[in-house]
């Protein structure tokens, strides 16, 4: 179920937040803003849209995160369905992030145990 549309390997909720509480995992949602009004976003997440993807996550870019510098983190992304996070997933590793994973789509943040934050 995770991982569905490819571009990153299988991770479940529970590995993601054990990472996001040892500081080795930056969650990302790739939706757009209205998006996010419209159903919120997984607890703890980072907000980067994807067409602001490649400015905010490349490291050699004076736009980088300062959550996104390090390469050796593991990144993982969701979208709505899986099908945005999944370019997203090919483009941080074009980027040079090493290990970038595909949650999927919001729902299974939050079949996984997830919780929401409401924006």
């Amino acid at each position: 179920m995770f991982g569905l549309f490819g571009g990153g390997s299988k991770i479940s909720v529970e590995e993601v937040k054990a990472g996001m509480a040892k500081g080795t995992t930056v969650l990302v949602d790739v939706r757009d803003t209205m998006e996010l009004h419209m159903s919120g976003t997984a607890k703890g997440a980072l907000h980067i849209p994807l067409q602001d993807l490649k400015a905010k996550c490349d490291p050699n870019s004076p736009s980088c995160l300062p959550e996104m510098k390090d390469t050796k983190t593991t990144k993982v992304l969701y979208c709505a369905s899986g099908a945005r996070s999944s370019g997203g997933v090919r483009l941080l590793k074009s980027l040079g992030h090493e290990d970038v994973q595909n949650l999927g789509g919001l729902h299974n943040w939050v079949s996984g145990g997830g919780e929401l934050h409401n924006v």
